[in-house]
């Protein structure tokens, strides 16, 4: 009777095997699919990720923030102007150069306010440039190859039916863990997003601000605030190609053990450091 203990165990060995291949195949391809979808978002620039709400904000923006932005901009040359009369003296010493300069700042504030939307557009054509570039820089390295999963596969064969049940309930945890994860990246990508959609409804109003000196920083931290935006993407696609990176060497690990709880661990990793890529950002550019 022992050919036949033998036999169940070796068939009962056999399909643990295939069940944690299989899982663990299905976990490398879901962080591989993952990781394209990440940076598919990040590649798309506002006016790419949704038509409808693009057109939608830069109505919005066109049709109620921008007459707001007119009078403000109007309060602000006036201002100015009244500043440079008294700081003549009441024009006794005032020079007519003044007043040129005046009429010049005026009329690039004017031209600013006009062209705002394609200003903006701009900036974060700039920064999608960058991220698209880097985008093309990590792809194709997210492969594990067959040579590795066969590795891994010889591992696991020389392993006892419990520490294979044992390491069965391991992969289940971390793909439950790993769509937790996707939800977490899910808000962070998509939040960026719709941040970035907030910024470019308000343009007018700050841009209104840039030609004063008094209000100007208010135009100035915008910008910022919008290179910050755009160049996130960046940071989070140099995260991502770290992460890849890390992932790609995991099935080569010497303990399978060590190789599925390594993968939770680059994902938490990856999650904290997305987290971080909008502080980061900002810090870079002087924002806040």
């Amino acid at each position: 009777m022992s050919w036949l203990s033998d036999f169940f165990t070796g068939w009962i060995k056999d399909g643990l095997v295939e069940a944690v291949m299989e899982r663990f195949e299905n976990m490398f391809s879901s962080i591989n699919g993952q990781i394209g979808d990440i940076a598919a978002d990040v590649g798309q620039g506002p006016m790419d990720w949704n038509v409808n709400i693009f057109n939608m904000i830069r109505n919005l923006s066109e049709t109620v923030i921008l007459p707001i932005a007119g009078i403000i901009l109007t309060f602000v040359a006036c201002f100015e102007l009244i500043q440079l009369v008294i700081g003549q003296n009441n024009m006794h010493n005032f020079e007519p150069v003044n007043l040129y300069k005046w009429f010049f700042k005026t009329a690039i504030a004017v031209f600013i306010l006009t062209n705002t939307f394609d200003i903006v557009m701009g900036i974060f054509g700039l920064a999608q440039d960058v991220v698209n570039q880097s985008s093309g820089i990590i792809s194709g390295e997210l492969d594990a190859g067959v040579d590795a999963l066969e590795q891994f596969r010889t591992q696991l064969e020389a392993m006892g039916i419990w520490e294979l049940m044992g390491l069965w309930l391991e992969t289940f945890i971390v793909s439950l863990s790993l769509q937790i994860m996707r939800v977490v990246v899910f808000i962070i990508i998509f939040g960026r997003m719709l941040e970035i959609y907030i910024m470019v409804s308000i343009a007018p109003i700050p841009l209104a601000t840039m030609t004063n000196r008094e209000w100007g920083q208010i135009g100035n931290n915008y910008l910022k605030s919008l290179l910050a935006l755009g160049f996130q993407g960046f940071f989070i696609m140099v995260c991502v190609a770290v992460y890849a990176a890390l992932v790609q060497a995991i099935p080569t690990a010497s303990s399978p053990h060590g190789a599925i709880w390594t993968i939770l661990g680059y994902t938490i990793l990856l999650c904290f450091c997305l987290f971080k890529t909008g502080s980061l950002s900002k810090a870079v550019f002087g924002a806040h």
